[in-house]
């Protein structure tokens, strides 16, 4: 079972993992996407051939203009996306304790290293946070909740800063709107009826995704750099990586899009004691 809360449907299921997916899983995703479109196809005859090929058509573009996107259009989509996820999730209003915190954490961090980010805190017990490519980060009060020292926080949100520099957010959006206009291929063949419950289906293999090592790798250096500029605590990236080793046993992460952490707080080690 993934980690996220429940945003409101499978839309929004594919919706998240744009924070989660990493470019190499694509081939995987369309496969599973063509499974399904078997699978519809073999069993469900609901509309006419004429609907149904004009459905097809309509989704094939769809899967061709998903291939084609431009980084531009692709920064214009996901702030959509985050804005629907925002309506659908339990937005920590700005009196709220964890939104204050926040707030004075990020302070002087809306623009970083030549990227505008905004922060959101999302109301769940569970431990995670995410950025997308726009550089809209939200964290979850759950992981607030551990990460008492403001600097682990700090490091968290350097890492998750790092994964937007770096293009890795943009690579997985491209890969998610890839895999949603695929979804639609199922949906058209399915003739509808099966639409909630094959998006359903590619959303949980959606969230339960992850960026690839060499990306977390990238994503850590980067954060112990933010540390470093900022002048924070270096130790508590370190210290933040164990707290989330402690609560996997070390293998794959409660964290659930970044995976590895006690291997990666053994990195980090090295990284800060040079």
């Amino acid at each position: 079972m993934n980690r996220y809360s429940t945003v409101g449907g499978s839309l929004l299921a594919a919706l998240l993992v744009s924070a989660c997916l990493s470019s190499g899983d694509a081939g995987q995703v369309l496969s599973s996407a063509a499974g399904t479109v078997s699978e519809a196809t073999s069993t469900t005859a609901s509309s006419s051939g004429e609907d149904k090929t004009e459905a097809r058509v309509s989704a094939g573009l769809d899967v061709f203009k998903a291939a084609t996107v431009s980084d531009e259009e692709l920064q214009a989509a996901t702030r959509q996306m985050v804005a629907q996820m925002d309506k659908q999730n339990e937005v920590a209003p700005a009196a709220n304790k964890y939104a204050k915190r926040l707030e004075k954490l990020t302070k002087g961090l809306k623009n970083e290293d030549g990227v505008q980010l905004n922060f959101k805190v999302y109301l769940t017990k569970d431990v995670n946070a995410f950025a997308t490519p726009d550089g809209s980060i939200r964290v979850f009060s759950g992981l607030m909740d551990l990460m008492k020292d403001d600097h682990e926080l700090r490091s968290i949100l350097g890492h998750e800063i790092g994964h937007v520099k770096l293009g890795h957010s943009l690579k997985a959006a491209r890969t998610a709107y890839l895999a949603s206009a695929a979804a639609k291929v199922a949906v058209s063949e399915s003739g509808g009826g099966l639409g909630a419950q094959v998006l359903a289906d590619l959303g949980e293999k959606f969230l339960n995704a992850q960026f690839s090592q060499s990306q977390e790798s990238e994503a850590d250096a980067y954060g112990v750099e933010f540390m470093k500029r900022h002048k924070y605590k270096l130790a508590a990236a370190e210290s933040a990586m164990r707290k989330l080793a402690e609560l996997d046993g070390g293998g794959g992460s409660a964290f659930a899009s970044h995976p590895g952490s006690k291997e990666r707080a053994d990195k980090i080690h090295e990284l800060i004691s040079q």
